[in-house]
């Protein structure tokens, strides 16, 4: 059984010690984080966290319960750690986790640590408990908009391979089409870009009756893979 303090300690003072103050600054100000931030790149993240957890052989009591330690603390680096402890242990969710990823999401407040757990912890564990459907479901009509964004993304992995449940994502977009939010516009496109590089007929024929409603941001990125005619067609709509 591991030490969870003396692990997230030693996690932490590995992101310390390659931290870059410049960056920390830059980034900073790019998120408009209210965190504080170490300049210690995603990368180098991800690579400090296989290191330091790969001889603890760790079970889900302990990947719940170090991924809750390291986002205790206000800093950005370490939610992200917590992050990508979830997503590299994602086998080990159960559908109760749910509860953990919703208030981890809401307390993200940036895409920046949003989207990879939605896309590659949320849609990983829906894939494999489809009773959480009815979380996603409520989130996509939720008042907080990084929820409703994170319900979209953990769609997009399976899209983007050719499966996945586009009924849910149509459904969903479909309410959210004329949102005023960035950031949900553009998960709406970025859903549709990915989905129409391997069925851009799918996308298409979604997105053509709806373009009229679709926001700028949507359409130009759903429209990147798809067929020159068809694209022409759902541009003609918006002029």
């Amino acid at each position: 059984m591991i030490e969870v303090p003396a692990l997230v300690a030693a996690i932490d003072a590995a992101l310390r010690e390659r931290a870059v103050p410049e960056r920390a600054a830059g980034e900073k100000a790019y998120l408009k984080s209210d965190l504080d931030h170490y300049g210690t790149a995603l990368p180098v993240i991800r690579r400090i966290v296989r290191t330091e957890t790969r001889p603890a052989k760790l079970t889900h009591d302990e990947v719940v319960a170090l991924a809750g330690a390291l986002w205790a603390a206000p800093v950005h680096e370490r939610r992200v750690a917590a992050s990508e402890l979830l997503v590299a242990k994602v086998d080990l969710l159960q559908a109760s986790d749910i509860t953990l990823l919703e208030r981890l999401l809401r307390e993200s407040r940036t895409w920046a640590l949003v989207d990879s757990l939605a896309a590659s912890a949320v849609g990983p564990l829906l894939a494999r408990e489809p009773g959480l459907g009815s979380a996603l479901d409520r989130w996509a009509a939720d008042d907080d908009f990084w929820l409703r964004r994170a319900a979209l993304l953990a769609l997009l992995v399976p899209l983007r391979r050719g499966g996945g449940d586009f009924e849910r994502f149509g459904r969903y977009a479909d309410t959210m089409l004329e949102e005023k939010e960035f950031f949900v516009r553009k998960a709406i496109g970025w859903v549709l870009r990915d989905t129409g590089k391997l069925r851009p007929e799918l996308v298409f024929d979604w997105l053509l009756p709806r373009a009229a409603r679709a926001s700028g941001v949507t359409v130009r990125e759903a429209v990147k893979y798809l067929k020159e005619d068809q694209r022409a067609a759902v541009l003609a709509v918006r002029r």
